[in-house]
């Protein structure tokens, strides 16, 4: 480890903090340190390892399509992209059946965005308070937290405005003549766990509607039946003109995609946009996999299931502990904000001694994003690393 370390500090960029552990492998919901630890895993890859790690499916698409080809240009057709498209199709929201593909979330945000203006040929784009959708530049001007925009504000556009989630009343308000899209999470993620009121998304849905504006969801975060439905939005109902999702669509293998309505896509011109990696042969492939297993296993309902218990642990905790404050979430992704950053720092660090991966985001929320296929026992044991952790508080 300490040989790590050394390497990270000479050749390294400094952009992440990072907690002094490396790991050496994985499988299902463990993770071994370099040491030969073993953790449990409730940060999986920050939502993206939904089949755990090392997934035999996954693992095996991998190695097939490895074995064949890798990439080629999108200067032609490529099989698997054209099969993950309809399978896409058939998952995603009523309405979502065209499909750009590239390597993250902040390429397919950057993508929604540009197709929204081509699309409207309008201007002014309207994010929540609190949002999260990316570090590159459209993106960044998308996301509220001033520390993550303000040091590259000569790089960012202006044309963005920023009403508070959960309220209707000022996103009403700032939609006018020259509005493009709004963009907005359906659930907060990295914002602090923030689930909206239930009139909320379909309010929303209804006032883009009636003013010609197009409606982003920005599913990188909550889709793949992590929330408890294929898509977070689905749970209120309301399908949007244009979806991003990265993340778990490819367990592990980087993958982005931008999803939308036909009509919307294909404002979309051949040299409008383009992603050198985006679509491969390989992304593709192990993302079908990815599906397919969510599939087979039910994984959606899986999660509403498992999430269901785990938040009722959680919600144990907090009423034997005054230092957590509200629990709150949807299926397999959970939040639990605690009185301080110092005490949500402590329980990182205190279950991270007990053999457990936890991340604190929002600065006093505890994020629980585990592999979608975590068991109770796996809970279970959390909550004595929690208890244990809390107490020495």
């Amino acid at each position: 480890m300490e040989r790590v370390l050394e390497i990270y500090e000479r050749h390294v960029a400094p952009t992440y903090r990072r907690l002094p552990i490396a790991f050496s492998r994985g499988r299902g919901a463990y993770l071994w340190d370099l040491k030969g630890k073993r953790y449990v895993d409730f940060v999986g890859g920050i939502a993206v390892c939904a089949l755990g790690h090392c997934h035999p499916s996954l693992v095996g698409a991998l190695r097939r399509q490895a074995g064949k080809l890798m990439h080629v240009s999108n200067l032609y057709y490529i099989q698997q992209q054209a099969e993950l498209a309809s399978m896409l199709a058939e998952v995603c929201p009523e309405g979502i059946e065209k499909f750009f593909f590239c390597n993250s979330g902040t390429e397919a945000v950057e993508a929604a965005l540009k197709l929204a203006v081509k699309h409207s040929k309008r201007s002014k784009i309207v994010a929540a308070e609190g949002s999260f959708h990316g570090r590159t530049a459209a993106s960044l001007a998308a996301t509220w937290e001033k520390a993550y925009r303000e040091p590259f504000l000569p790089l960012l556009p202006e044309n963005f405005e920023f009403v508070p989630f959960g309220q209707l009343p000022p996103l009403e308000k700032a939609l006018g003549e020259e509005t493009a899209a709004v963009i907005l999470e359906p659930i907060q993620a990295e914002g602090g766990v923030r689930v909206p009121p239930d009139d909320y998304l379909p309010g929303v849905r209804k006032l883009c509607r009636e003013r010609g504006v197009l409606l982003i969801l920005d599913e990188v975060q909550t889709g793949m039946g992590r929330t408890g439905r294929w898509f977070a939005c689905e749970h209120w109902g309301v399908s949007p003109d244009e979806l991003t999702m990265a993340k778990a669509l490819g367990g592990g293998f980087p993958i982005g995609c931008l999803g939308a309505k036909a009509e919307v896509m294909d404002s979309f011109q051949p040299g409008d946009h383009a992603s050198t990696f985006g679509g491969n042969p390989l992304a593709c492939e192990v993302a079908r996999s990815v599906i397919r297993t969510i599939r087979k296993l039910n994984l959606p309902a899986r999660a509403a299931r498992v999430g269901k218990y785990f938040r009722g642990r959680l919600e144990e905790l907090k009423g034997r502990f005054e230092v957590i404050e509200e629990v709150r979430g949807l299926g397999l992704l959970l939040g639990m904000e605690m009185k301080s950053r110092e005490v949500a720092e402590k329980a990182v660090e205190g279950c991270l001694r007990r053999g457990y991966l936890i991340n604190r985001t929002a600065e006093k929320v505890l994020r629980f994003v585990p592999p979608l296929i975590i068991e109770r026992e796996h809970i279970d044991g959390l909550i004595s690393a929690l208890e244990e952790t809390l107490k020495g508080i």
